[in-house]
């Protein structure tokens, strides 16, 4: 009996253990945010597809809705916060 709770304490303990690392580990949403200086002709689909990998059309309303970009409308000269 007594080696049965030694071991069920040492699995919790264990179990414990490896909730603790994975919950640690810092995950996509730990990275700092980036900044993008806009240059002439740039649009958010090129910015979108240069920064991020695949389909442009999430990160271009992530990068809209953190910016408070309503139309779309780049200025040269303007900083972007690229959220990551």
């Amino acid at each position: 009996m007594f080696a049965t709770r030694s071991h069920l304490t040492l699995a919790l303990i264990v179990l414990l253990a490896l909730a603790l690392l994975i919950a640690a580990r810092p995950g996509e949403s730990a990275r700092p945010d980036g900044r993008y200086v806009v240059q002439p002709g740039d649009t958010l689909w090129a910015i979108a597809t240069a920064e991020y990998g695949g389909d442009p059309r999430e990160a271009i309303w992530r990068i809209e809705q953190r910016n408070d970009l309503a139309g779309g409308t780049l200025v040269p000269g303007d900083v972007l916060t690229l959220p990551r």
